[in-house]
């Protein structure tokens, strides 16, 4: 396997509890954790502290950095600064004026309530989606939403996606180290040309990138078929769900569905 793919199964070897539960309790507990946060109500701030409090206790079984969880969840934020219209369309009391030309964009505690539980409830489910690709292998993963009854296809679309990214990456290095070989540097000049002709050599490279990963995905493919691939995901480790994490399952979903009635009821 690539660097890259040692780079993101980096913690999934450790020993903990979470490690050693059945992949399909950890796909079920993420997936429940993340649709419970999502139907929590605007501005529900004490359940949320709970569900991140609940979240943070599982990293800590995990035996994983907290620091580490919370960094790398950071590159959701981006994203959720989208719903920043919010603030301006969501009608109630008005916090502030923006003056923008020929309109005044007015921001309102509805609005600024909404953002922020967007925001939070989006951190957080990245967050729960990191604590369980960081403890489970993706082809357990995939082993679990195939024993979830989920579409052969899906599946493995999924698969190909995973195991084609380390490709595209490889291919992408050895363009990289291929074109700082041929580009010479003088003392105190910049290697290369002018920007168009730069752009010239990138618009080849991405092509060239494109050509190469379609025909090594295509050889893979027919590898894979040779083996006798049909599209099903198998594993070398079956596992039975044993009666203590059956109940850990049950107790974890219903202990979501009782924070959402919680945060609902106040």
């Amino acid at each position: 396997m690539s660097l890259s793919s040692t780079l993101l199964d980096r913690y999934i070897d450790h020993q903990s509890p979470v490690h050693a539960l059945d992949p399909r309790v950890k796909v079920l507990l993420t997936f429940g954790y993340i649709l419970a946060v999502a139907l929590l109500p605007p501005g529900s701030w004490l359940a949320l502290g709970i569900f991140a409090a609940l979240l943070w206790w599982a990293v800590w079984q995990a035996h994983l950095r907290l620091r580490t969880i919370i960094t790398r969840s950071f590159v959701a934020l981006p994203f959720a600064l989208v719903a920043v219209s919010v603030v301006f369309t969501q009608p109630g009391a008005p916090l502030f004026r923006f003056p923008m030309g020929f309109i005044t964009l007015t921001a309102t505690d509805a609005g600024l309530v909404l953002f922020l539980s967007i925001v939070l409830k989006s951190w957080l489910s990245v967050q729960a989606a990191l604590l369980l690709t960081t403890t489970t292998h993706f082809t357990d993963v995939l082993y679990a939403m195939r024993g979830l009854r989920l579409p052969a296809v899906l599946v493995a679309v999924l698969s190909f996606s995973y195991r084609y990214l380390f490709i595209l990456i490889d291919e992408a290095q050895r363009l990289l180290r291929a074109r700082e070989c041929r580009c010479a540097e003088q003392p105190g000049q910049r290697s290369g040309g002018s920007i168009a002709w730069r752009a010239r050599v990138v618009g080849s490279m991405v092509g060239t990138l494109f050509l190469r990963s379609y025909e090594r995905s295509e050889r893979i493919y027919v590898a894979m078929l040779a083996r006798g691939y049909d599209g099903e995901i198998r594993t070398l480790r079956p596992r039975t769900m044993s009666t203590s994490e059956r109940g850990l399952l049950m107790t974890a979903l219903a202990s979501f569905a009782a924070l959402i009635l919680f945060a609902f009821i106040l």
